[in-house]
């Protein structure tokens, strides 16, 4: 019996989500949440963690996951975003990072993070910014 009781805690601790941080991108096979497409450049992927479960969402473009959470009633301060770093692919914390224009996204938004400013790099504000302007002239289709 004491066994079936250490097997039963096993089952109920150790399959609990981790309900912290990023999460692992299973490349080319996790989906964007947003346009529904494969996750497959390490260059320009983002994950959401937030909600009333913190749930972590995942992305394929910096851009899918800005849209996508304009669209969810959510607290923003309690909401976690991260982006990888174009450079390497390490993640980031998006609200810390800096973004170079005029890079090819895998949904044309344009922007790469980097950890620390370059020349010419937008905060995230300006980034966001810039994001949700693209859609617009768009008419929010991308």
């Amino acid at each position: 019996m004491k066994k079936m009781g250490w097997i039963l805690i096993f089952l109920l601790f150790g399959c609990n989500e981790n309900n912290t941080g990023y999460g692992k991108v299973h490349w080319d096979r996790d989906i964007c949440e947003r346009c529904r497409m494969v996750i497959s450049d390490r260059h320009f992927a983002a994950q959401v963690r937030g909600g009333e479960k913190n749930q972590l969402y995942k992305f394929d473009d910096l851009g899918c996951a800005l849209w996508w959470l304009k669209q969810q009633a959510w607290d923003d301060t309690r909401t976690q975003i991260w982006v990888t770093d174009y450079l390497n692919g390490e993640w980031l914390d998006a609200r810390q990072a800096h973004y170079v224009s005029g890079l090819k996204t895998p949904m044309d938004y344009d922007l790469g993070a980097v950890k620390n400013p370059v020349s010419g790099s937008l905060n995230f504000e300006q980034a966001r910014e810039k994001i949700l302007a693209i859609d617009h002239e768009h008419g929010g289709n991308i």
